[in-house]
């Protein structure tokens, strides 16, 4: 299995985590509702709810951004929300495609408003888009890793077209920006999606499992344990890519027995104890 296909309990994460921190989404007037609905969101513990409810906020910013198309915090809060509900919560193929479609479209738009150079080397060779990256500075960081997420959510959903496979360079460039910028952002959240990225591959087809746990054990690390999904993740790309099944085992056992509540962590924690029953069945068959 092509392993883009696993990602999407991850782009969730990074996106819902990303609708609850970040300073100037929506509007002013908004602003505090879009917060306090994503840090509601991540505190939930039933996951079907948030599955039921997040469609019509979804609506409700694509009626904002009809009145207001050049704000670049609502159209970011769009593509958080979009990717979030795309990459968590739909199990249809071509309606998470088209909405992870439109989640990145949101995204490239707000970063078109907000740095139009960074826009328009988006679709250059690598090296043009990392000159650019390379001169984002901590006022856009929101920007920068909204951006990463709805590209990779884009990607996820994409997994079977080889050219948008080869855009995950650029993904894991904004990333390391990310991290350069702010090693601690979203609580170290970026150390866990670098963990994934650097774990896609073997070492002997280009990938650098051995970075990816580094920056796993630093996810985990920064949140002291409490992020059950870094765990989760952990077991599910470094763990069997390398099938160090005793790893495997240990770090699933440890999610399946925590606790899960855990501010702004509770939902994506609960997610993660669902994935890590099911790799730890599978695991049967896969060591």
């Amino acid at each position: 299995m092509n392993p883009m296909h696993r990602l999407p309990l991850l782009l969730c994460m990074a996106a819902l985590t990303l609708l609850a921190g970040c300073a100037g989404v929506v509007n002013k007037a908004s602003q505090h509702f879009a917060d306090n609905l994503g840090g509601a969101m991540l505190n939930q513990d039933d996951p079907d709810t948030v599955r039921e409810g997040l469609p019509a906020y979804l609506l409700l910013l694509d009626a904002l951004i009809e009145g207001d198309p050049d704000n670049a915090g609502t159209l970011l809060a769009a593509a958080r929300l979009y990717g979030a509900y795309a990459g968590g919560f739909v199990a249809e193929p071509e309606r998470a495609r088209r909405l992870a479609g439109r989640a990145f479209s949101y995204a490239r738009r707000a970063t078109c408003v907000r740095n139009a150079a960074l826009c328009g080397a988006i679709e250059q060779p690598f090296d043009a888009l990392s000159g650019e990256v390379a001169k984002i500075g901590i006022k856009d960081i929101d920007l920068l890793y909204g951006l990463a997420s709805a590209w990779a959510g884009r990607i996820q959903q994409d997994s079977g077209d080889w050219n948008a496979i080869a855009d995950l360079p650029k993904v894991q460039l904004l990333v390391e920006r990310v991290l350069a910028l702010d090693p601690d952002y979203a609580d170290g959240e970026p150390h866990m999606v670098l963990g994934v990225l650097q774990s896609l591959r073997p070492a002997q087809l280009g990938g650098k499992p051995e970075l990816g746990k580094a920056a796993f054990e630093t996810a985990i690390a920064m949140s002291q344990g409490r992020n059950l999904m870094a765990k989760t993740l952990y077991a599910q790309y470094y763990a069997r890519l390398v099938f160090d099944q005793e790893l495997h085992d240990r770090l699933l056992g440890e999610v399946i027995a925590a606790a899960p509540e855990a501010p702004r962590m509770t939902l994506m924690n609960v997610l993660a104890q669902q994935r890590a029953k099911a790799l730890l069945a599978s695991g049967k068959d896969y060591f």
